[in-house]
């Protein structure tokens, strides 16, 4: 993705964050404790001769939503795909305060004319559109503004159900390995929409980073074999 604006031994794995893997909710057990922060992501394909119309008028429209304090939530980043699904625009939404203040925002945004003429406008542009409900691993910090320009890689897992946990475990030991360029954006799992879903969100400043940065943590003692168990 591209942003216009602004991824040891066993005596060293038991000091680290683990999760137990009790009878409780993949949701209490993986996300953070002292935040009720949900996410929401959109994928909507566009339409290529509409992309730079559909580009503008997001661009006019959804960060007024994002700076009107209104409205319990907050533009995290656009995209557009460079690679993969071509023609594509995501868009990652956060929510303060969990449901309650999604099911807010979802029900002011039904009286806002404003919205509704940008929705009926944006929906002749587009092909097809998804979203998840996404909620943020414990051990990924949350995203916060970064300067740029930069390029995202979005990485999408889709898990074996019943191996989430193992999974957390496994990403909380290996993070750690991921952290001396700050490339690691966020870490998600999806809680509404298509289940056992994980999203890994990277940043780096062009492709020649991102190939210097992944070589140099295979370098790294212990990051094979973390990866190796996911």
């Amino acid at each position: 993705f591209y942003s216009k604006e602004n991824e040891g031994s066993w005596f060293r794995s038991l000091f680290v964050h683990k999760v137990d893997p009790r009878k409780d909710a993949h949701s209490t057990l993986l996300s953070k404790k002292e935040t009720s922060n949900l996410y929401k992501i959109q994928f909507h394909n566009v339409k290529p001769e509409c992309l730079d119309a559909y580009n503008s008028l997001t661009e006019a429209v959804l960060p007024k939503l994002h700076l009107d304090e209104d409205y319990p939530c907050s533009l995290v980043g656009n995209w557009n795909t460079w690679y993969g699904e071509q023609d594509q625009a995501v868009h990652l939404w956060r929510f303060s305060g969990g449901y309650p203040a999604l099911m807010d925002c979802m029900n002011k945004l039904k009286n806002n004319k404003e919205y509704l003429e940008f929705r009926k406008e944006r929906s002749q542009m587009l092909l097809s559109r998804r979203n998840q409900m996404l909620l943020e691993f414990s051990f990924w910090n949350e995203p916060q503004p970064r300067a740029g320009p930069n390029i995202y890689e979005l990485r999408t897992y889709k898990l074996k159900p019943g191996t989430m946990i193992e999974w957390g475990n496994n990403w909380a030991r290996a993070i750690k390995y991921r952290q001396e360029n700050q490339e690691a954006v966020g870490g998600f799992f999806s809680q509404i929409g298509e289940l056992y879903v994980v999203h890994h969100l990277w940043a780096y400043k062009d492709l020649q980073s991102r190939e210097e940065t992944r070589n140099a943590a295979w370098r790294k003692r212990g990051w094979d074999q973390n990866v190796y168990y996911t």
